[in-house]
């Protein structure tokens, strides 16, 4: 998966798609999902143009890491989502389900959300 610049995160960045905004940082934004999957579904990009995990890990700046992965623990902290607990997702490729080519991380909570993954196979 290559990393489109006409992707719907790249144009929330650009402000071209509105969002509900959680927090903004240098390196982050975070905002609600416009189709959560439990009372509380935050996602969090960094504003660098990277397509995943991997490529991020790979290409980004010390600084581009440590902001990114900061603002992730704010956002949870500024839901107030820590004590209760919340489940951290972000798919890696086809086979993962990533349907955005833009690293993104999904904040879950509200709820007991079960299981990590189905038992069906």
């Amino acid at each position: 998966m290559s990393y489109d610049p006409n992707n719907v995160f790249a144009k929330i960045l650009r402000g071209e798609i509105p969002c509900k905004k959680v927090l903004e940082t240098e390196y982050a934004l975070a905002f609600h999902d416009i189709n959560p999957q439990a009372p509380v579904h935050v996602l969090v990009i960094p504003k660098g143009a990277y397509v995943s995990f991997d490529d991020f890990s790979a290409r980004a700046a010390p600084e581009e890491i440590t902001g990114f992965i900061r603002a992730v623990g704010e956002t949870a902290r500024s839901l107030g989502i820590v004590a209760d607990g919340f489940r951290l997702l972000s798919n890696v490729g086809a086979n993962a389900g990533q349907e955005v080519p833009h690293l993104h991380v999904h904040l879950f909570a509200g709820r007991n959300l079960g299981p990590m993954l189905s038992k069906n196979r």
